[in-house]
């Protein structure tokens, strides 16, 4: 069984580990991280400038940072589904997401 204490930590590593990320392809290449990560041109600065302490402290939050990206269960649902096709598969995942607006994920 796992205790809220576990829970908790497990949100805070992932928080954390996805902060990382974020801000290492900002660093690489803002554009395509915009819009990998569904973020304005405004948070993307704010992000690619945290300190590693700004990092950890916020990583620590009760609450999960990042979150699905798609408005309804249609499109994950055909994104899990098997395809004799699986190498498009990302380019059809980029395909929806690109359809939705930037301020629906800040």
């Amino acid at each position: 069984m796992t205790t809220s204490s576990e829970v908790l930590n497990s949100i805070h590593e992932i928080n954390l580990s996805y902060l990382i990320l974020a801000q290492k392809i900002l660093r690489e290449d803002k554009s395509v991280a915009m819009f990998r990560l569904g973020v304005s041109a405004e948070l993307a600065a704010i992000l690619s400038e945290f300190t590693v302490a700004q990092i950890t402290r916020l990583a620590m939050t009760d609450q999960l940072l990042c979150a699905f990206r798609f408005s309804g269960h249609e499109q994950l649902a055909a994104l899990a589904r098997p395809t004799r096709h699986e190498d498009v598969k990302a380019t059809h995942a980029a395909i929806l997401l690109a359809g939705q607006s930037v301020e629906q994920f800040v």
